[in-house]
């Protein structure tokens, strides 16, 4: 997978980048913008409206970037503001145009699913089925993946009363686990296999 490569949106040009260590792409943020407003000088839209959000809630859009070179139109490499998925979705709030409303109304929609299932864990297990069937998955392979995340749960909770902490040392263990059944570390299964985080295709 190229580290550097541009996606289209409603025809126009976004550059991302991916970043193998942390697993995550980066969005050029003045490319979501005029591709979400159609403004000429995005630049300068972009510099509003962080002023307006400073303004209106106290909140400094920038916090939420990071600076990488991306290839511009001259084909030279310029430190290019860039937001991962998250953050993107954040900054679309933050968006007054037409061209964003149906992605304010999806986080929404997401949202209140998320509520329902904190009520009703069921739920959750419903969305993924239908999702995994959306994508062509077989009955079958779907029974296992779903078999996977239950003794996935188990271990975990097992690791938890025994004092382990999430996230980093949860990582150090399921490299050990891996390890000890394909002899790589889990980067390193994951790069053999092409198995590569991929964004939401909204943006």
């Amino acid at each position: 997978m190229q580290k550097h490569k541009i996606i289209l949106f409603q025809g126009k040009k976004i550059r991302r980048h991916w970043d193998n260590e942390k697993e995550l792409w980066y969005f050029s943020v003045v490319d979501m913008i005029q591709a979400l407003t159609d403004s000429d000088k995005p630049r300068d839209y972009w510099y509003r409206m962080k002023q307006r959000e400073k303004e209106s809630s106290g909140v400094e859009l920038s916090t939420f970037c990071r600076q990488l070179k991306l290839k511009s139109s001259d084909n030279k490499m310029y430190l290019t503001e860039v937001v991962n998925t998250e953050n993107a979705f954040r900054i679309i709030q933050s968006i007054p145009s037409p061209k964003a409303e149906p992605f304010k109304r999806w986080l929404a929609r997401v949202g209140y699913e998320r509520v329902e299932e904190i009520a009703d864990p069921e739920l959750a297990i419903n969305r993924a089925l239908k999702t995994y069937l959306k994508k062509g998955y077989s009955k079958d392979w779907i029974n296992q993946r779903l078999k996977s995340i239950e003794v996935r749960k188990a271990l975990t909770d097992e690791w938890e009363k025994r004092g382990v902490k999430e996230g980093h040392e949860f990582a150090i263990l399921t490299d050990e686990i891996i390890k000890a059944w394909a002899g790589l570390t889990t980067k390193q299964y994951k790069n053999l296999k092409g198995l590569k985080k991929e964004t939401y295709e909204i943006i």
